[in-house]
């Protein structure tokens, strides 16, 4: 993604928790990156540093990996000092595991890098500044601990209150289907035709892609809505928030942050995420992916408590398993099923959803 940054900047975020050892007001994560991998054993565990390295590339100096990691993201994999050098600040735990925890075996390589100076941030539920050995290092070094996901932002219940602007919400039939990536894309898109368009991070990952948002997966149940209202609040009547979807309605684990997400949002157009030839809920043999209509459905039902005209404006598809041309038949398949524009932003872009958008909703 084209952004006009510097290599060496800081990244301010909203409300994470830091070090009480560091000025909070501050709030700032020092650029450049360098991405650790840990022992990751698939692409699919390091949706963090993946989606910083596919859109904030200029951000990244490279990896480093503990001796089993068995994948590569196609950076520089250097040692830490080697990345110092390079003029790397932060130190980020690429990991993305089930259930958000620090492993034992990846503390050492975090020690060692605030021995190095270098400031760490995690988006993992688990903070860095619990684990006491890591609090020390950081405190004898004076050293950032950045816990991403974690906010100390004043938040208020929501009020479903209709708000000015235009918001457009992507939701999924599963986890990890593409939902930030299609958000970001749209973002893109619509910035480069002049629109007044901003992608909105309610997740680890696009906080350190955009610099600003809140993981709403942390935030207490009653306060999810409410969060985000504040993040994405009255604006211009042109002014599109493109709100990064989170979980899935049909997931046992996650669909009450999906509802609590769809209620504050308040969405006027909705778009559909789905990651074709998978079988069952990520982590949920027992569980069933629901079809897309019924997920359109479920939906439509759960946005319009708080924006009774939502309506869905297309369907993006994952279809990285496919060839380039089973992949064309199943978007032309779910096109014309469902009388939508049917895209995946990494092989045709999102031309034809923003195309619908802009019918929809001409600018004034």
């Amino acid at each position: 993604m084209n952004r006009e940054s510097e290599t060496e900047s800081t990244i301010a975020i909203m409300g994470f928790t830091q070090s009480d050892s560091l000025n909070k007001e501050s709030m700032n994560i020092q650029t450049p990156y360098l991405l650790y991998l840990a022992d990751a054993k698939e692409i699919l565990s390091l949706k963090v540093a993946k989606s910083i390295v596919d859109w904030r590339p200029e951000l990244c100096v490279g990896e480093i990996a503990l001796p089993d990691c068995a994948v590569t993201l196609g950076v520089p994999q250097l040692t830490l000092a080697e990345a110092k050098q390079r003029g790397a600040k932060t130190l980020v735990v690429g990991m993305n595991n089930s259930g958000g925890t620090i492993a034992a075996n990846w503390i050492p390589t975090i020690l060692e890098a605030l021995e190095c100076g270098y400031d760490i941030a995690s988006g993992l539920h688990q903070r860095l500044t619990n684990i006491a050995e890591v609090r020390a290092a950081a405190d004898r070094n004076n050293c950032q601990l950045i816990d991403v996901r974690h906010t100390d932002a004043e938040l208020k219940t929501g009020t479903g209150l209709r708000r000015t602007g235009k918001r457009l919400l992507t939701v999924g039939t599963d986890c990890s289907v593409g939902k930030m990536y299609t958000a970001l894309a749209i973002e893109k898109e619509m910035r480069a035709r002049g629109i007044d368009a901003d992608f909105v991070a309610t997740g680890q990952c696009g906080i350190f892609i955009s610099g600003k948002g809140m993981a709403v997966d942390c935030v207490v149940a009653d306060f999810i809505s409410g969060a985000v209202e504040q993040m994405a609040p009255d604006n211009d009547a042109n002014h599109w928030d493109i709100i990064e979807g989170q979980g899935s309605l049909f997931h046992p684990s996650f669909a009450g942050v999906t509802l609590g997400l769809l209620h504050g949002a308040q969405p006027d157009a909705l778009v559909l995420c789905h990651v074709e030839n998978r079988s069952y809920m990520r982590g949920m043999k027992a569980h069933k992916l629901p079809s897309l209509r019924d997920t359109m459905e479920m939906n439509l039902q759960s946005a319009r408590l708080t924006s009774p005209d939502a309506q869905f404006v297309g369907i993006s598809v994952n279809t990285v398993d496919l060839s380039s041309s089973d992949s064309q038949a199943v978007l032309e398949k779910y096109a014309a099923e469902f009388q939508l524009p049917c895209v995946d932003p990494l092989r045709t872009g999102v031309v034809s959803v923003v195309d619908r958008i802009a019918e929809l909703w001409p600018r004034a």
